[in-house]
């Protein structure tokens, strides 16, 4: 067991990132976009003023150069480093004359209101598009800070726009002249004020049958994890005549209420079992009880049955129930599913007639297929989802918190029983996955070796007892690099990635089999991604 990581001093990390300009000679301490956006630490110069500046700046020069002149949608959640990257991403927006619209009253915005606020004002324009910016480190540690930008399509920016708002960033850090900004007083002036919270609220009745929920008594139990919902989530409640009690309205940048992680660490993880030990002491008191991440992108799902449910298993039984309760929806419409996505959604979609699309890592591998309707639900092993209105049309094109938890209710309330049973129903007719995911430390070298991984360096016929039937290095659903190895059997896999928000990287299994298959081939991948990564690191 890990010592518990100590409090957030957070007077030293503002100082820290005000005062801490980093090096662009130095790569840890560049700009770097991951699977969204670039994250880091003031106290490893990896998240400081400087990088928001140079960041913001690339970005509007990204929309001079595509003709983006509409509103930029400018929200933050609550870590300590969000309000002062507000400020500095303010200061060089209003420089660059960028209409910004902001929260009213300062309060916090979630991801997915941003998202639903840029398509709400595109819909039906050619022209005068908006886009948006997220200050939002996600469920990382309280010292961390991050910018997400997501462009008129409403959800993360493709590896294209990423890599160029990267490598126009990275310039300007090390000539940061061509950072154009105005003295915050001024810019602040300037900005106009949005209502996400209730333009976001207005419109969940599109997605959710809250009828249904409200007719059948569902007792409902919400921690916001003191991230940027916690405003959201009474209003909600009042809007469509809930039974939903919110149990924390705190907020603190230390985080210092938070239940520790495996590690030690603080992390508004709530697809941990650690992070959410105390919304599952309390499961019995609710038909069904949920929580989200720091930006609300990401949920998580307590049930009386089978407490804290797995991301995938969740998944796999959102995935039965909307296909079946949702008649409007085009019957051509498919899955999205990540690699590392559970092989029982597979089963799922086969059995309901519906096609499988299988990408990398990283939620803007669906962002097209969710605004043309080609995907009726799209989601990830990290507890990232976002589905179809529900009479069908693009709702969210980024990872939604709030929607996939409040489906919860409406499945409990349709099935009679909470998603922990529909999921033992479904491995009771599919068979049963056996799953887990492990982590270790990874400098970004070795994660870049990782991710560089070819099917010819993973000299495998066997993987626990089984012949191997498929190494993949690209997803099968669009052909883009997984970023690592995925390796198949006929009844388990295992992928092996870097993280793309820590200095770590992620080994993820399946078993169709039993617990000590899974077990095989957690040992033999680990064996296979050290030799891998040793055999790559002597060529270099």
């Amino acid at each position: 067991m890990n010592p518990p990581a100590p409090l957030l001093d957070v007077a030293a990390l503002l100082s820290a990132y005000a005062d801490l300009q980093p090096d662009a000679g130095v790569p840890a301490q560049r700009v770097a976009f991951g699977t969204s956006g670039h994250r880091g630490s003031a106290f490893a110069r990896s998240f400081n003023a400087w990088h928001v500046r140079v960041i913001v700046q690339a970005i509007c020069d990204f929309r001079r150069l595509h003709g983006i002149d509409g509103p930029l949608y400018l929200g933050i959640d609550t870590h300590a480093l969000s309000q002062p990257a507000f400020e500095d991403a303010l200061e060089v927006l209003a420089g660059n004359n960028v209409h910004t619209c902001i929260a009213a009253g300062g309060g916090f915005t979630p991801t997915p209101a941003i998202s639903h606020a840029i398509l709400a004002h595109n819909r039906g324009r050619r022209s005068g598009c908006a886009d948006g910016i997220v200050l939002t480190p996600s469920h990382n540690p309280p010292e961390s800070g991050g910018l997400k930008y997501n462009p008129p399509h409403g959800g993360p920016a493709e590896t294209a726009v990423t890599g160029w708002i990267e490598a126009r960033a990275n310039g300007l850090l090390a000539a940061p002249a061509g950072v154009r900004r105005m003295p915050y007083a001024q810019a602040l002036r300037g900005t106009r004020t949005h209502d996400f919270l209730h333009s976001y609220v207005e419109d969940l009745g599109e997605v959710i049958d809250f009828d249904l929920i409200r007719s059948a008594g569902v007792r409902m139990g919400v921690d916001p994890l003191g991230g940027a919902g916690v405003d959201y989530w009474q209003p909600i409640a009042e809007r469509y005549g809930l039974d939903l009690q919110v149990l924390s309205l705190q907020v603190d940048p230390q985080f210092a209420f938070m239940s520790r992680d495996f590690d030690g660490q603080i992390r508004m993880d709530p697809s941990s079992p650690q992070v959410m030990q105390g919304l599952i002491a309390r499961k019995d008191e609710f038909d069904i009880a949920f929580a989200c991440d720091t930006d609300h992108d990401r949920h998580g799902i307590v049930t009386p049955s089978a407490g804290l449910l797995p991301p995938n298993h969740y998944l796999a039984v959102v995935v039965d129930y909307l296909l079946r309760a949702r008649p409007d929806w085009s019957l051509s419409a498919a899955i999205g599913k990540a690699v590392v996505s559970s092989g029982l959604i597979d089963r799922v979609a086969h059995r309901l007639r519906r096609r499988v699309i299988e990408v990398p890592v990283g939620f803007k591998w669906f962002v097209d297929g969710l605004l043309d309707g080609r995907l009726a639900v799209a989601g990830e092993e990290s507890a990232g989802i976002s589905f179809q209105r529900r009479s069908g049309g693009v709702w969210t094109t980024d990872k939604d918190g709030f929607a996939p938890s409040l489906l919860a209710a409406e499945i409990t309330a349709r099935s009679g029983c909470d998603p922990g049973a529909c999921y033992r129903a479904l491995t009771g007719t599919l068979g049963m996955p056996h799953a887990a995911r492990i982590s270790a430390p990874a400098t970004p070298a070795q994660k870049t070796q990782l991710a560089a991984l070819r099917a010819s360096q993973v000299a495998a016929v066997e993987l626990a007892g089984e012949r191997v039937t498929q190494v993949l290095e690209r997803a099968p659903g669009n052909a883009a690099p997984i970023g690592g190895i995925k390796v198949c059997t006929a009844n388990g896999w295992f992928a092996a990635r870097p993280s793309g928000t820590e200095d770590l990287y992620k080994i993820y299994a399946e078993s169709f089999r039993d617990e000590a298959h899974l077990q095989a081939l957690l040992v033999q991948a680990q064996s296979l991604v050290d030799r891998a990564l040793a055999s790559s690191a002597a060529l270099a």
